[in-house]
């Protein structure tokens, strides 16, 4: 497979020295692994960290900034950061108000933020933990116990990190940020496997004229596979398993959010086929973002995810926002 690297052992490296020549107003640390806003800590807000493995971005880096992520703590491809990164994110972004770890629901991420969250307690860091499990697709996998963590961490980090922006306590943070993840559901579809640099070939085989449904952000197997379809019907079984999982009382936020080959082009037009089939359900949406914020590298298709809001939330998603991936308002 041809890729723009120079050796797969320096990937994320070299990717955090570019960042870092992009984006001066970040400060990368690219021994460390750790992105944090430049003006970092600031008087009583509550710093917020996340991080993952590699190879999803903008997740989780280009989302640091206000409004957002305090800091960011990037892994090896598709690996999970170790605990002294999250404990010097934490260090870092710390202003006394305490900090908050969101953490996508996998095995590694889960385990090592819990334990840095103990290291950043004894150095005397107030520190609260939201984990997001938003996929509808499958219960348990390769990665998680329970459901995976993919599209709703968007929600999460943008809206917890208006209110963080705004002043709020960290039992105020916390609170919506459970209750943003608690009202979200996501769906993936697989149209072509990932290829990590690593292996420099397909990690799964996915024969031509076929996709999967259901897939993870690493590749996990989904619920099935199944002949190629139009987008219409991509649309119809991604809305379709989110809606048998939620209701929707009130208006939704939607991401139609693309794997990291799929085109814009493309991610329109399914946007279109998903609005449609919302509009059939009975789904009001109130905001719609359309784009690659939660990849897997190479592989292209897309996920769907809904996040039913309230007024304050949807006040808070609207909040001005500046980072790499994500920005409006300012």
């Amino acid at each position: 497979m041809k890729m723009l690297i120079n050796v797969p052992e320096t990937v994320v490296a070299d990717a955090l020295r570019g960042m870092a020549a992009a984006h001066p107003e970040l400060a990368v640390d690219v021994e460390n692994r750790v992105i944090v806003r430049r003006d970092a800590p600031l008087a009583g807000k509550v710093g917020l960290v996340s991080g993952g493995g590699s190879g999803h971005e903008p997740l989780h880096g280009g989302f640091v900034g206000p409004g957002m992520l305090s800091a960011a703590c990037p892994g090896e491809v598709f690996t999970s950061p170790v605990p002294d990164q999250m404990v010097r994110a934490a260090a870092a972004v710390d202003s006394g108000a305490g900090v908050l770890f969101v953490v996508k629901n996998y095995t590694g991420d889960v385990l090592n933020f819990d334990m840095a969250a103990e290291l950043a307690e004894d150095e005397g860091i107030q520190v609260a933990k939201v984990l997001v499990d938003d996929d509808v697709a499958v219960t348990d996998s390769l990665y998680t116990a329970g459901r995976r963590g993919t599209g709703a961490t968007l929600f999460v980090e943008k809206i917890a990190g208006a209110a963080a922006e705004e002043g709020q306590p960290l039992e105020r943070v916390e609170a919506l940020a459970r209750q943003v993840n608690e009202n979200s559901r996501s769906f993936g579809v697989a149209l072509t496997a990932v290829t990590t640099p690593a292996k420099g070939s397909p990690t799964f085989d996915l024969p031509t004229g076929e996709l999967e449904l259901g897939i993870g952000i690493h590749g996990e197997p989904g619920r099935e596979r199944r002949p190629m379809m139009t987008s219409g019907e991509i649309a119809e079984a991604a809305v379709d398993a989110i809606l048998a999982d939620i209701t929707p009382r009130n208006p939704v936020l939607v991401l139609v959010n693309g794997m990291g080959a799929t085109p814009l082009l493309e991610l329109y037009g399914f946007n279109a086929e998903v609005q449609r089939v919302l509009g059939e359900r009975g789904v009001p949406v109130a905001r719609i973002l359309v784009g690659n914020y939660v990849t897997s590298l190479d592989m292209a298709g897309a996920s769907v995810t809904l996040c039913q809001i309230d007024e304050e939330t949807l006040r808070l998603w609207d909040a001005p926002v500046r980072t790499p991936g994500l920005r409006w308002g300012m």
